[in-house]
């Protein structure tokens, strides 16, 4: 089934993951999406708190079950179809931070949140997490994270409407988790690059359980991992090992 062929809408729940997740373990065929109006307890990655203002923004998660176990590229195919489908709807050419943010100027604007469930080493669903600040005014973000957050509202001055951005999101989402399936890495990962907001050859700074380690960013591995090169040395790093990603101009 294609994404969002099937839409399952609720006006408030804690998470729209965790109630996808329960209809993929119930046997909810692929590309079923669940939406809501707002999260009580909406995350983000590492367990960080998404604020989901009610009805001010897209918060929708989409079940997936896909053909082979390493969905570490799905962030990144999830924000290329955000991207495509802002674009097709208001114009604006948002940048995509590695491995789930998406970015306007120095803010975020949104987040990816990719969870998976496996059986044994082969991969049950993943469900893809989805995170849009849409009509949200300076007023609607909690005051400790106004200085780093914005909407579409903000950024064009003008009030934005959910239908559009969903009915180019659905192709979007389909075209990119297509070339997902057909295992091409690489035109992920180049257009990855293109909106990425993070250049090739960048001095970064990774912060990790282990320490602290710099370098020059060498761009994504066909696995998801961010490549760094340290004299000398590549060495690719998952998201989940970085505690704080640090370059000059901003950190994550």
């Amino acid at each position: 089934m294609k994404i969002g062929a099937k839409i399952n809408r609720t006006k408030s729940c804690p998470s729209t993951n965790d109630l996808a997740k329960e209809l993929a373990l119930a046997g909810e065929e692929e590309g079923t999406v669940v939406i809501s109006d707002e999260q009580t307890k909406g995350r983000g990655m590492k367990g960080r708190k998404w604020y989901s203002a009610r009805k001010k923004g897209i918060y929708l998660s989409v079940i997936l079950r896909p053909s082979h176990s390493n969905i570490s590229l799905l962030p990144l195919v999830a924000g290329l179809a955000v991207a495509d489908a802002v674009y097709d709807s208001v114009g604006l050419r948002i940048k995509l931070r590695w491995p789930n943010d998406l970015i306007w100027g120095k803010k975020k604007l949104g987040g990816i949140l990719c969870e998976g469930g496996f059986l044994g080493d082969r991969i049950n669903y993943a469900i893809l997490g989805i995170g849009l600040n849409m009509n949200h005014g300076r007023d609607d973000f909690p005051e400790e994270i106004r200085h780093q957050a914005t909407s579409l509202k903000l950024i064009s001055k003008e009030d934005m409407d959910e239908n559009i951005l969903l009915r180019n999101l659905w192709p979007a989402l389909n075209q990119w988790y297509g070339r997902f399936l057909q295992n091409e890495k690489g035109k992920i990962i180049s257009h990855f690059q293109e909106n990425s907001i993070l250049p090739l050859g960048k001095e970064i700074t990774l912060i990790t359980e282990s320490g602290e380690v710099s370098g020059i960013y060498r761009g994504v591995h066909s696995q998801g991992s961010l490549i760094l090169e340290s004299q000398g040395k590549r060495t690719s790093f998952f998201s989940a090992e970085i505690k704080t990603l640090k370059h000059k101009g901003g950190m994550r």
